[in-house]
């Protein structure tokens, strides 16, 4: 397994490549001027144009990227245009934010979604399966903005519950020290924040859980329903085991190779795509980053933020694979 996570990593290099030099050539398609955003539409044609030799956008695409991709191989990800401050700097809170996110989200998505697919199974073709099964075609057809804003005027505004935006309170702010507030209000012993905290978790991570909870479900039914099929199974059943001890103990495992598979592309999903809950929400996560810095023409952000992004899609999915040979002892990797 040492040598196919090493060959697997290695793999990840002309894969990241190729990704920066797709970003990079879209990106810079995207029409307008960050010298003329950042000194205002009254400035003079000399003005706009002395900054965007100083920044370095008057060179060819091919020297730019050159010059961004050797800065990579540092381990520098560059200057924002908006800012001037050094992207790896101010990335970190941003990116925190989202993984917090969408780690809560994946949580509600995976114990809710599971659940409901082994019960649907349970209970093949039943009242319970067809409600189970309809209201997970419900969750995938739903628009996030819509369920979001529904969120905010049944449990913010009708029934003042929850809070409507934001992350924290800013009355009683937190003190970040890994920027993931949850385990910062742990560490320093500030139960009344970390309430504070998940109120305001709940009503976006339950939006963008919404998707991946009704795909997971409809798997796990899928996959739980071919094992219970087995002969296995069966002979299980026959010996006089419990249906609860036969689902939970033998047909889950087997029937989790293709939830595991689903989760995982679901889980890197969410860490790019959560920029419409973040906006709805106010959420100060890597989407809401990303978006004001497309606004801005602010191509270093831009590029950085998609490259981490993809990074981490990346790592997802090679955990995913290692994750098979933990759950199915038969496959081997060499």
């Amino acid at each position: 397994m040492v040598s196919y996570t090493i060959r697997r990593l290695t793999m990840l290099i002309p894969v990241l490549i190729g990704m920066s030099i797709i970003v990079f050539s879209l990106i810079h398609a995207i029409p307008g001027n960050p010298a003329q955003l950042i000194l205002g539409q009254q400035a003079t044609k000399e003005a706009v144009e002395a900054l965007t030799k100083e920044l370095g956008l008057d060179q060819p695409l091919y020297i730019q990227f050159w010059e961004y991709f050797k800065s990579l191989l540092t381990g520098d990800l560059g200057t924002s245009i908006k800012t001037q401050s050094p992207i790896s700097a101010e990335i970190g809170p941003y990116l925190a934010a989202t993984i917090e996110l969408s780690f809560c989200a994946m949580i509600i998505a995976i114990f809710i979604g599971v659940n409901a697919g082994i019960i649907s199974a349970w209970f093949q073709n039943s009242w319970f399966d067809y409600i189970l099964m309809l209201l997970a075609l419900i969750g995938v057809s739903m628009p996030i903005f819509w369920l979001g804003l529904m969120e905010q005027y049944v449990f913010s505004i009708q029934l003042d519950l929850l809070p409507t935006t934001g992350r924290e309170n800013i009355r009683n702010p937190v003190e970040p020290i890994t920027h993931l507030y949850l385990v910062d209000t742990l560490i320093q012993g500030r139960f009344d924040q970390f309430i504070e905290v998940l109120k305001h978790l709940i009503l976006p991570a339950v939006a963008l859980a919404t998707i991946p909870m009704a795909i997971i479900a409809r798997i796990t039914r899928s996959s739980m329903l071919e094992v219970m099929r087995s002969d296995y199974i069966r002979t299980a059943r026959a010996k006089g085991m419990s249906m609860f001890f036969v689902v939970y103990k033998h047909s889950l495992k087997n029937a989790l190779i293709p939830v595991i598979t689903i989760i995982g592309l679901q889980t890197g999903l969410l860490l790019g795509g959560a920029i419409l809950t973040e906006m709805i929400f106010g959420w100060p996560g890597i989407g809401n980053y990303i978006y004001n810095a497309i606004q801005f023409r602010d191509y270093p952000v831009i590029q950085s933020g998609i490259l981490v992004v993809a990074t981490i899609f990346v790592m997802i999915n090679l955990i995913v694979d290692l994750l098979y040979a933990v759950l199915d002892p038969r496959i081997k990797y060499r």
